[in-house]
């Protein structure tokens, strides 16, 4: 019932494809004409008292039912519809136009003025080719009934001043073709508009993917560039450690531990980098669990962070998943820009959703900072957007957006009524799930 109220609902409502929305008012205004045709008849009839072919006039608005019934049927299963397929159903209306205008005076009936409205219509929802044989058609049908159509029979008071009747015909036909072209000619155009909404904001998301290729190839020289001058390093202090007087000395001894660590670290660091700008799978993923995965990350920044990483598990079932140090490092950029403006505390929250076949993992960070201004709010996310005043800012929450979206998730944010912002990372388990192979143990593997 819900969909078949979308066929009468205001423009604001969401429709799916142009086409779809434009066959909707196409069939909004094909029940205006059935009423419209249905009231004409009757006032014409009854009140002026001429003398009609009720019958064949009768049979447009019965057609335009039966056509309005199956295309309503057509828009439940399809969102998208052809050029051709609009013309189609615009010729059906001019065809039934043509039709009632020959069995009620021909070109002697104002309301041939309505072949205008349709040519308009026509020139807003179709292409030049489409909307210029529309137009076409509609002339033919005007000089098909110029020569060829059924006279009306006027009333003794009419019949001597047929011209007094034809305008009044025509203020009532300018009325009613000034107001269905405000209704339907907007709405139509706001869909037009609607379509240029969506089309830049794909437009966008290709400027964004284009930052992410660049950025890759970035990665992918800094890794190349960094890997050797890092590998030489590891070996060097490999070789340290293996000295006597370091050796023997624990000072030396610890820091040496500390460096290798941190040389590790960078390590990890270029490879999340690489993988955030790239692909998200493909570098040592690990079968791990849900808990587990998070808990190795709390474990990392618990150690780094000088104040409280308070974590709010509120994950009913624990599952397999297949995690690596890409998804690590996108959680790790959302997690570093709440230390950054909030050190003394930073809230992690998760929790599983059941949407979906498989569910998604939902992780909220909150933090104690200033929040997000304003303004930053419909921008976060895009590339070098950011409130931190410095070159290059902005680039962690676009990796962490465009990572997630290529995972199938969703990232949101928002500030908290008592002051700090809030980041909210949707992750599909679809993507993150382990399918253990026939025998093996998958609490083991865990």
């Amino acid at each position: 019932m819900d969909r078949l109220i979308e066929l009468f609902a205001p423009p604001g409502l969401p429709r799916g494809s142009a086409s779809r929305a434009n066959v909707i008012l196409l069939t909004q205004l094909r029940w205006t004409a059935v009423f419209g045709q249905l009231a004409t008849i009757v006032i014409v009839s009854q009140a002026l008292g001429v003398k009609l072919q009720l019958a064949p006039l009768l049979l447009a608005p019965l057609l335009l039912i039966v056509v309005n019934l199956a295309s309503a049927s057509v828009v439940l299963r399809r969102r998208d519809f052809t050029q051709g397929e609009l013309f189609s159903a615009l010729m059906v209306d001019v065809t039934a136009l043509c039709w009632q205008l020959y069995h009620s005076g021909g070109a002697t009936n104002p309301f041939t003025f309505l072949f205008l409205l349709q040519i308009v219509i026509a020139a807003v929802i179709l292409d030049l080719r489409w909307s210029s044989l529309v137009a076409i058609n509609a002339c033919l049908c005007m000089l098909l009934l110029t020569y060829f159509y059924v006279p009306l029979q006027l009333p003794e008071r009419y019949a001597e001043r047929p011209f007094e009747l034809y305008i009044y015909g025509s203020l009532f036909c300018f009325v009613l073709a000034a107001v269905l072209l405000i209704v339907f000619v907007a709405r139509l155009d706001f869909t037009r508009r609607e379509s240029d909404a969506k089309l830049a904001a794909l437009r966008q998301q290709a400027v964004e993917e284009d930052h992410i290729i660049r950025m890759g190839l970035l990665a992918s020289g800094a890794a190349h560039e960094l890997g050797t001058p890092l590998s030489s390093i590891s070996v060097i202090l490999g070789d340290w450690a293996r000295q006597p007087g370091i050796a023997e000395d624990p000072d030396l001894a610890a820091d040496l531990v500390d460096v290798r660590r941190e040389l590790a670290r960078c390590k990890n660091i270029v490879s999340g980098i690489l993988m955030s700008a790239g692909e998200i799978r493909g570098i040592d993923p690990a079968v791990t669990t849900l808990r587990g995965f998070l808990s190795e990350i709390l474990e990392e920044w618990r150690a780094r962070m000088p104040g409280e990483l308070r974590f709010i598990d509120r994950i009913a079932e624990d599952r397999s998943i297949v995690a690596d140090p890409g998804l690590r490092q996108v959680i790790g950029n959302v997690i570093d820009n709440a230390v950054e403006v909030s050190p003394a505390l930073v809230i992690i929250e998760a929790w599983v959703d059941a949407a979906g076949d498989h569910g998604q993992l939902v992780l909220t960070v909150s933090d104690r900072g200033p929040g997000f201004a304003p303004e930053m709010l419909p921008r976060v996310g895009q590339p070098y957007a950011s409130t931190k005043g410095r070159d290059g800012g902005g680039l962690g929450l676009f990796l962490v957006v465009n990572v997630i979206r290529k995972l199938g998730g969703k990232v949101a944010v928002d500030n908290l009524a008592d002051g700090g912002a809030r980041v909210q990372l949707a992750i599909p388990l679809a993507t993150l799930a382990y399918e253990p192979r026939k025998g093996e143990d998958t609490a083991g593997a865990a």
